[in-house]
């Protein structure tokens, strides 16, 4: 790849990095800045120690949950858009959780068995195109700065209503039905009496409104394991495609893959070595991934 020459500095545009299950994306995200805040590929020349950091401008596009992998895309200067995400999913009937996926406690256990593939893929179209959900108030989604789950687990009533938002969903397939073959079990942990009081305690002001934002793969997986007569949590939760990135064969000249975490993780304890072209490790891995900002390039 040719060396980016100096009309095209600080860099602005798009890359994505593939995120591990565990860390938050927050997390994952100041990590990076660390790094780009020192790269002269993005940050201003003139700038130093917190001023340098000051420059750069830096987010991602679309959180993901702690459990989930995959996809997580970096906007670095103007690098900034809306883009529609594609999601892998492995849900388990017949238990429902307070947080909708398996890092959560049980709430409430439901028979299952009567539940086949047939069953489940007629029930699907409910949940294709265009759908109302209420997001799960075990989540990062913030109301009046604080998280939701803040107000559950402390038993606080929220201060106004959570409203269900209008999403829409492009497609939704079975990809395989594992039946009994399979060694997810049920999270161990219980819903205690008290942690119900506080969630009851908490939702006494939930009701429909309109509430803008993404899609919730945990409600969806959620509503339809009560559309199934049962209850389903989520257990597993992959990110393969945001916009032209993804984390699967590229489908056209366009697609791009995603830098691997272990790439970051070695970058935080030495950045290594330039190559010929003067570039890190690290950074040559993201210019290899670089989407440039139209207005950039």
């Amino acid at each position: 790849m040719p060396k980016v020459t100096s009309p095209h500095l600080p860099l602005s545009g798009l890359f994505a990095v593939y995120k591990p299950s565990g860390p938050t994306s927050m997390s994952v995200l100041e990590d990076i800045k660390k790094l780009i805040c020192k790269s002269p590929l993005f940050a201003d020349a003139t700038g130093k120690g917190k001023r340098a950091k000051d420059t750069v401008k830096i987010g991602q596009g679309g959180t993901l949950d702690p459990l989930a992998d995959g996809v997580l895309v970096v906007g670095v200067g103007q690098g900034y858009q809306a883009i529609e995400r594609e999601y892998r999913t492995t849900a388990l009937l017949g238990c429902e959780t307070d947080s909708y996926d398996s890092e959560g406690a049980r709430v409430r256990v439901a028979p299952w068995r009567h539940v086949t593939r047939d069953v489940v893929e007629s029930k699907l179209e409910k949940f294709r195109g265009e759908i109302h959900q209420t997001p799960p108030i075990f989540s990062a989604l913030k109301m009046d700065g604080k998280p939701l789950y803040e107000y559950a687990r402390r038993g606080i009533p929220l201060p106004r209503p959570i409203g269900k938002r209008k999403v829409t969903v492009h497609s939704l397939e079975l990809v395989s039905w594992l039946g009994s073959d399979h060694s997810y079990c049920w999270p161990e942990k219980q819903f205690t009496p008290e942690e119900k009081e506080a969630m009851v305690k908490a939702l006494g002001s939930v009701e429909e409104g309109p509430v803008s934002g993404g899609t919730y793969v945990r409600s969806i997986v959620h509503d339809l394991g009560h559309a199934l007569g049962s209850a389903a949590h989520v257990v597993t939760l992959t990110r393969v495609r945001q916009g032209r990135f993804t984390t699967e064969a590229p489908e056209s000249e366009q697609d791009k893959g995603c830098v691997p975490w272990e790439v970051f993780e070695r970058a935080k304890e030495t950045e290594g070595e330039c190559d010929e072209s003067g570039y890190r490790g690290w950074e040559r891995e993201v210019l290899d991934r670089f989407d440039m900002a139209k207005d950039a390039a």
